[in-house]
C-alpha cells in the first residue's frame, strides 16, 4: 500500500466507516420459552420471524436468570412459559420487552393481580377492534374490526394501568385489551415506572402459527415499536 492510500484508508475510518460497521451489527433478541414444551414448534416460528427481521435470536428456558439478558436489544417472553417458573427479575430490566403471557403481566407490573379480572385468556376469538389506528403499533390497519387469526383460537388480554397506550381490544369486549404498550418511564400498575418499552400482545400458545396477514403486521409493528428510539 502506498503512503497516499494508507492516509486515505485512515481518513475513511475516522470519517465514519467504523461507526457504519458498528451500526450494521445485528440486534440481539432473547426469546424466553418453555424449552422442550408441547408448543415449542410455535416458538421456533417466532424465532425464525425475528431472524428474518434482522435479529440474532437466543432462546432461553423459562427458568433463565434475567441478568443474562441485560445486554440484549429485545426480550420476547412467550406464553408457552409457566409463569410460576419464570424469574421475577424481568420486570426491572432496562431492555424493551414484548410478551403474550397474560399470566405474567402482573409480575411485570403491566396489569393488576386478579386473574380473569385484570388479565386472562378468551377461549375462542378471531377478531380485534383497533381503537388507536394512528399509533405505529396498529401497523397501518384502519380503526375498527381486524381479522387477526386464520381460525378461532385463544387470545390473551389484560387491563393495563393508566399510563398505557391502548391499541386494540377483543372484538365486542372493550374491557379486555389485546394490544397495549408502555413508553419508557410511563406509569404501569402498582405505581411502577416502565424501565424500557413494554408491549403486550394477544397471542395464545400457538397463536403465532395462526396469524392472518393483518395479525402478522401487528406482531411486526409491536416488535418495531418496542425497539425503536423516539
Amino acid at each position: 500500500m502506498t503512503f497516499l492510500r494508507y492516509v486515505l484508508a485512515l481518513t475513511l475510518a475516522f470519517a465514519g466507516l467504523a461507526p457504519a460497521q458498528a451500526a450494521a451489527r445485528a440486534r440481539t433478541a432473547i426469546l424466553v420459552v418453555q424449552q422442550g414444551g408441547p408448543n415449542f414448534a410455535s416458538d421456533a416460528k417466532v424465532r425464525d420471524r425475528l431472524t428474518e427481521r434482522g435479529f440474532t435470536v437466543q432462546i432461553e428456558d423459562q427458568a433463565a436468570d434475567p441478568e443474562g439478558a441485560k445486554g440484549a436489544d429485545l426480550i420476547v417472553l412467550s406464553s408457552t412459559v409457566s409463569a410460576k417458573d419464570v424469574q421475577p427479575g424481568w420486570r426491572q430490566l432496562k431492555v424493551p420487552l414484548v410478551t403474550w403471557e397474560n399470566d405474567f403481566l402482573d409480575d411485570l407490573a403491566m396489569t393488576g393481580k386478579r386473574h380473569d379480572v385484570d388479565f386472562g385468556e378468551a377461549e375462542k376469538e378471531r377478531y380485534l377492534w383497533i381503537v388507536n389506528a394512528p399509533q405505529p403499533m396498529a401497523a397501518g390497519l384502519p380503526a375498527g374490526i381486524a381479522n387477526v387469526y386464520v381460525k378461532q383460537a385463544p387470545m390473551s388480554w389484560g387491563k393495563p394501568g393508566l399510563g398505557a397506550t391502548i391499541i386494540a381490544t377483543l372484538y365486542g369486549q372493550p374491557e379486555k385489551v389485546a394490544i397495549f404498550g408502555y413508553e419508557t418511564g410511563a406509569t404501569m400498575d402498582y405505581e411502577t415506572l416502565a424501565p424500557a418499552r413494554r408491549v403486550m400482545l394477544f397471542l395464545g400458545n400457538d397463536g403465532f402459527s395462526n396469524l392472518s396477514a393483518s395479525g402478522l403486521k401487528l406482531f411486526d409493528a409491536a416488535i418495531d415499536w418496542a425497539v425503536a428510539t423516539k
